[in-house]
C-alpha cells in the first residue's frame, strides 16, 4: 500500500477545520445564552455553611418558636404572612447562625447569616433560584451587611445599596438580615432571663 503524504495532510486539515468550526459554533451558542442560566444554583449547602460558621465544631441545632408578638414583628418585616411556626438556628456563646429563605420575585432565595455580638459578620447567598437579581450573591453586595446591627425601631442600622435590575432580590436579603438580627436579639434576651 502506498500513502500519498499530501492526501493525509489534506484529510487531517479538513478534520481540524471541521473541529474548529464546530468549537466556534458552540462558543457562540454559549455566549448567546442569557447570563441567568449560569447564575441559578446552589452555591453552598447549609450544613457546610454552619460548619464554617463554627469552625467545624457545629453546636446542636435549636428551634425558636415564631408566635405572638415575635410573629407580628416577623410578618411586619416580611410584609406578608410567615408560614412556619419554628425557625432553626445554631448558637455558641454570642455567635449564632441562621439559614433563612425569602421569595425574591417568584422563587425562594436561601441565605446563611452569621451574627456575632449582635452584628452581622457574614451574609451569604446559599441558593438562588430566580431568573433575575442573581448579582446579590457576589461579595461586592453581601459585604455591605458586615457589622450591621438591629436599630431600636427594628430596622437595619445602616443603608444597604441596591442593584439595578435586582430590586426584589435586594429587598429579600434586607428582610432576611433584619429577621436574623431580630431573632438573634430574641434568643439573647431569652438566654439572660
Amino acid at each position: 500500500m502506498i500513502f500519498n503524504n499530501s492526501s493525509i495532510v489534506s484529510n487531517c486539515t479538513s478534520i481540524n477545520k471541521s473541529k474548529v468550526i464546530a468549537l466556534k459554533f458552540l462558543v457562540i451558542l454559549l455566549l448567546m445564552q442569557p447570563s441567568y442560566i449560569f447564575a441559578k444554583g446552589t452555591y453552598q449547602q447549609p450544613e457546610d455553611f454552619i460548619n464554617e460558621a463554627f469552625k467545624q465544631q457545629q453546636p446542636e441545632e435549636k428551634l425558636i418558636l415564631i408566635k405572638g408578638d415575635l410573629l407580628k414583628q416577623v410578618e411586619k418585616i416580611l410584609q406578608h404572612k410567615h408560614k412556619g411556626k419554628r425557625i432553626r438556628y445554631w448558637q455558641k456563646d454570642k455567635r449564632s447562625a441562621w439559614v433563612l429563605e425569602e421569595i425574591g420575585k417568584k422563587k425562594p432565595i436561601t441565605v446563611g447569616i452569621i451574627i456575632d455580638n449582635d452584628s452581622i459578620t457574614r451574609l451569604k447567598v446559599l441558593a438562588f433560584r430566580e431568573t433575575r437579581g442573581w448579582e446579590v450573591r457576589y461579595p461586592f453586595f453581601t459585604k455591605q451587611f458586615n457589622q450591621v446591627r438591629l436599630s431600636t425601631d427594628k430596622t437595619l442600622s445602616k443603608s444597604i445599596d441596591g442593584i439595578s435590575g435586582a430590586t426584589l432580590s435586594v429587598r429579600a436579603l434586607r428582610k432576611l438580615a433584619t429577621i436574623a438580627l431580630l431573632l438573634n436579639t430574641t434568643i439573647q434576651q431569652n438566654n439572660t432571663h
